[in-house]
């Protein structure tokens, strides 16, 4: 897996995520609020695979 996720995407889907899933958690959103699991991982790994699927790359890493 190569990274495709730049840092301030990272840092976006991170806390995204994070926000979600507490939100959840206390009650203040329904269940679909655990979709905040998928930007927190994704930003946890710096990969997506919707970005790879349409090409796009965030990432600031230059290909070798």
């Amino acid at each position: 897996m190569k990274a495709n996720v730049g840092q301030a995407d990272e840092i976006a889907r991170i806390i995204l995520g994070a926000v979600l899933i507490l939100l959840t958690l206390i009650g203040l959103i329904g269940v679909w609020g655990w979709v905040g699991i998928v930007p927190l991982g994704t930003g946890l790994l710096n990969f997506c695979p919707l970005y790879t699927l349409l090409g796009i790359n965030t990432c600031k890493i230059k290909p070798e």
